[in-house]
């Protein structure tokens, strides 16, 4: 993927909607471009949970996509300030104490609704980190309702309404930080 272009249309992108910045930093990851932005004002560029944000990083791979033909969107992640960061950091929190649940209980354990993205950041985590390789997950649901289900590679212990395909409702805690996640 051309890098150049990335940062020249994401630099476009903020001086047209008046977006102060001082900085853009690329990397790549595996399959994704990330870009840093640097700013004094984070806050105008994250916007109200991130929908400023969100609405950079769509009308980028938008633009991305267009200019460079591709069939689908590239996987571009828009962050600034290390708030993206935060929230990819949480959500692997997050998975780890509902993995230390079903760990204790034998019984799976369905997340709180979440965007493709964040879903993936759990698969990821749970599949690439050793501690956690007695557990599997997969995604269940339609649009929006889509959620992970985390469960032990070997339910000895499960509930039969669990193994009869029943939906299981996320166990939600009053704040389980899940409720701001904008990607």
């Amino acid at each position: 993927m051309d890098t150049a272009l990335i940062q020249t249309t994401l630099k476009e992108l903020l001086e047209r909607l008046d977006l102060p910045f001082s900085a853009i930093q690329l990397s790549e990851e595996e399959d994704i471009v990330r870009a840093e932005i640097t700013s004094e004002k984070a806050n105008k560029i994250i916007g109200w949970h991130g929908e400023t944000l969100n609405s950079i990083q769509h009308l980028l791979k938008a633009i991305i996509r267009s200019k460079e033909k591709m069939d689908r969107s590239p996987f571009i992640v828009v962050d600034v300030d290390g708030y993206r960061r935060m929230q990819e950091d949480k959500v692997r929190k997050i998975a780890e104490q509902k993995a230390d649940f079903v760990r204790r209980t034998g019984t799976r354990v369905a997340l709180a609704p979440m965007s493709p993205y964040f879903r993936r950041i759990v698969h990821l985590h749970i599949a690439n980190t050793p501690e956690l390789q007695d557990l599997t997950t997969e995604s269940t649901g339609e649009g929006d309702y889509r959620q992970i289900v985390l469960r032990l590679k070997k339910e000895g212990n499960v509930r039969a309404a669990a193994d009869a395909g029943e939906e299981l409702s996320p166990v939600i805690e009053e704040d389980n930080g899940l409720e701001n996640l904008d990607i």
